[in-house]
């Protein structure tokens, strides 16, 4: 019997070997979400519930040869990129996804859960100039926001400015997350233009590893699935806050989101 090849979909990120984040994190979301997703690793890390202990990036031209192998054969209906590590890595992965016609959701991860630095500093300037450019979403946290324009949000009221100041910087779309801020978790997507909001009730639970990296590859899967921009974040918030609900504890710190938490009812 003749089998139809499921939607595609890339992720270009670092792998966590706690398993809750970056490269795992992403493929649990894409194989939930009904995708077949494909990895290129750009750096390892040594994590747990507790904290990074350390990262190691690969060369650049071990990255290169793997998204050179994947798009040249398989293709990709859309990609994601999270960890990059360092300037190198970000203006190899930049310059060969310039190239390819699929949507492209930029994950600018920049510290980890726990406050370990996970971009060497002088690789921020690589994602303001080569990688925002070529993103179709970028998705950044408010750290992040702060870190690749200035703009410091304290409150909701300041989500529209970050928008604009991440927008100037070259991506399509930017959905700037808020739920660093207090009160019910707002995030806000902007084209230029128009702004949308989201909002999503805020679980008590401290189990919420891999949030982002959840989230924006929830966003490539429903891209790929053929979601346009506002109907793919909807429905990745809509995954990504049960995801949340379902955290689990793991270890000793803090755990990771639940990516199975429909199948589990």
């Amino acid at each position: 019997m003749a089998r139809s090849t499921p939607p595609r979909v890339l992720t270009v990120a670092g792998s966590d070997s706690g398993g809750g984040a970056g490269i795992q994190a992403d493929l649990k979301t894409m194989l939930a979400l009904g995708v077949h997703g494909m990895s290129v690793v750009a750096a390892v890390t040594a994590q747990n519930s507790v904290g990074v202990q350390g990262y190691w990036e690969l060369p650049a031209e071990a990255v290169r040869a793997q998204l050179d192998s994947v798009l040249t054969d398989i293709g990709a209906q859309a990609i994601k990129t999270g960890m990059l590590a360092s300037a190198a890595l970000v203006e190899t992965v930049s310059e060969v996804l310039a190239d390819v016609d699929a949507p492209v959701v930029v994950d600018p991860v920049g510290v980890s859960k726990h406050g370990d630095s996970l971009l060497a500093a002088d690789a921020v300037g690589a994602v303001r100039t080569a990688l925002l450019p070529v993103a179709t979403v970028v998705t950044p946290n408010l750290w992040e926001v702060e870190q690749l324009t200035g703009v410091k949000v304290v409150d909701e009221s300041g989500l529209r400015e970050a928008a604009e100041a991440v927008w100037a910087l070259g991506p399509q779309w930017v959905l700037v997350k808020g739920g660093h801020l207090p009160g019910e978790p707002v995030d806000l997507l902007f084209d230029g233009t128009r702004e949308h909001r989201f909002s999503a009730p805020r679980h008590d639970n401290l189990h919420t590893h891999g949030t982002g990296c959840t989230l924006a590859s929830a966003i490539a899967a429903h891209l790929a699935l053929g979601q346009d921009v506002l109907g793919a974040v909807g429905l990745a918030k809509e995954y990504v806050t049960g995801a949340i609900e379902g955290g689990f504890p793991l270890g000793s710190g803090i755990g990771p989101v639940d990516h199975a938490w429909r199948w589990r009812g």
